[in-house]
């Protein structure tokens, strides 16, 4: 039987999002926060019938100064011309994932929305259901046009790519608070920065078999070099790769290159930068973003739908990923050259010539610049939109996305390493210690062809990166 994830607007996990989007758990609602979402649409109907509130009876933009007609179709109008429906279309995992956030937002009790909008998508991820979301149309300010899609969907425009559920009435003052959101970028920055975490634990236990492979010096990890200059985090990764290493044998050399020496400092910035994303993260998963803001006294009109925040931690974390897969890269390279593994250039073990691994050298080095392709930081942009009335936005919907790009990227990258760690160590295996890396090392071990005559190597590396969430777990 499945547990389920239960949604009040204020303590959703990235675990729990993953849960309920992955389909692993089921969802409910906290009958009070539905309640509140009830009382909040009082409100705000209260409120537009004192005046003007945003989006409700005006439109939106340039156009707030214009009152809508009364003709009750005002909500659907402002989803169809909000609703481009154009650009690569969300896998299934981030469109439910996109829907389970803006459900918990609204869940919050901040947007006016109606109840039969709330219920209507909470019967739809109940149900498994997946709407088509096009990706394009989002610059940090709200995901309007795949919040419009979602809501056409709701409301019976636009098919269920998959599942059903109950058709919503949209009302008048439904379809802003629907769109007013970036729930589809914050879906999308959680998915990528749970891949991210997984990766960096990883990466610590590749590490850890390239160095003994290579019979580096642990010297560099030692506790009382990480005292000396604690950097948050640094030390814990010291600590993880000496707990990884202990028992290896007599060192090669009396000081290794930067690809094993430096692997705290380079890893540590990572960890800290994704620690900070993540309370970030849980605080957009949880929070009552939409302009105008409803409570308990009337209407706000204010700024929250700007994600500066979120944009700022995504560039940090993008930043400080880099670095940590360029040193995988550099270790890759340490692993080919027989002046430091005692073995044939490029691991090879076959007749005069062989090629061995060399061909992984390059597979890395293009994905690497195709990273970095995708490296400038989103606070670098600027604009000015909608009759100059918008003259500023965050683009964390793009940062999002290139952290998705690069933890697309990174497994194989990664899986290279292990590639060819695991290869160096089949060739020397008195190099290999009991414990976690040898735990490691046969897991690995199980995946990889253990053929080392020249072949290619897709296969290889295909499997070698879907194994990194399990090397992460250890």
């Amino acid at each position: 039987m499945r547990a389920n994830v239960r949604l009040d607007g204020h303590s959703l996990t990235i675990d729990g999002l993953i849960a309920v989007a992955s389909g692993r758990a089921g969802v409910t609602a906290d009958p009070a926060a539905l309640a509140l979402v009830e009382e909040r649409h009082a409100v705000l109907l209260a409120a537009r019938a004192r005046g003007g509130v945003y989006g409700a009876n005006t439109g939106v933009g340039a156009n707030r100064n214009e009152q809508t007609s009364d003709d009750g179709g005002h909500g659907l109008r402002l989803l169809r011309s909000h609703c481009a429906g154009v650009g690569p279309v969300e896998d299934d995992l981030t469109a439910r994932a996109a829907m389970t956030t803006r459900l918990n937002q609204i869940l919050a009790g901040g947007s006016g929305i109606s109840r039969p909008v709330a219920d209507a998508l909470l019967a739809a991820l109940a149900d498994g259901a997946v709407p088509t979301l096009h990706s394009w149309g989002a610059i940090g300010t709200a995901d309007l046009a795949a919040l419009a899609e979602l809501g056409l969907t709701l409301a019976g425009e636009r098919p269920w790519r998959s599942g059903h559920a109950p058709v919503a009435v949209i009302g008048a003052t439904d379809a802003l608070p629907m769109i007013s959101s970036s729930a589809l970028t914050v879906a999308t920055a959680a998915l990528a920065l749970d891949r991210m975490r997984s990766q960096l634990r990883a990466s610590v236990v590749v590490g850890a078999l390239t160095f003994l492979a290579l019979r580096g010096n642990p010297s560099a990890y030692d506790e009382v070099v990480h005292a000396a200059r604690a950097h948050p985090g640094q030390a814990d990764v010291a600590a993880s790769l000496r707990a990884l290493v202990d028992g290896c044998g007599t060192p090669a050399r009396i000081q290794d290159p930067f690809g094993l020496r430096v692997l705290p400092q380079v890893t540590a910035p990572a960890l800290d930068a994704a620690r900070s994303l993540h309370e970030v993260v849980i605080g957009e998963l949880n929070a009552a973003v939409e302009n105008p803001l409803v409570t308990d006294d009337g209407v706000r009109h204010h700024g929250q739908f700007h994600t500066a925040t979120l944009a700022s931690h995504l560039d940090a974390v993008r930043g400080s990923f880099l670095p940590v897969l360029s040193l995988s890269a550099a270790r890759l390279g340490l692993l080919m050259r027989p002046d430091l593994t005692g073995l044939r250039a490029f691991l090879a073990d076959g007749p005069a010539g062989s090629s061995g691994l060399m061909i992984s050298e390059y597979v890395v080095q293009d994905l690497l610049t195709e990273i970095r392709v995708g490296m400038q930081p989103t606070a670098a942009g600027t604009l000015t939109i909608s009759l100059g009335l918008e003259e500023h936005a965050s683009f964390a919907t793009q940062g999002a996305r290139s952290l998705r790009a690069m933890t697309r990227l990174a497994p194989t990258l990664l899986a290279a390493e292990l590639v060819a760690a695991v290869r160096a160590l089949r060739l020397a295996p008195g190099r290999l210690i009991d414990g976690t890396a040898r735990e490691a090392f046969d897991l690995a071990a199980k995946v990889i062809d253990p053929s080392m005559g020249d072949r290619p190597l897709g296969d290889d590396l295909a499997r070698a990166a879907a194994l990194l969430p399990a090397l992460g777990d250890l």
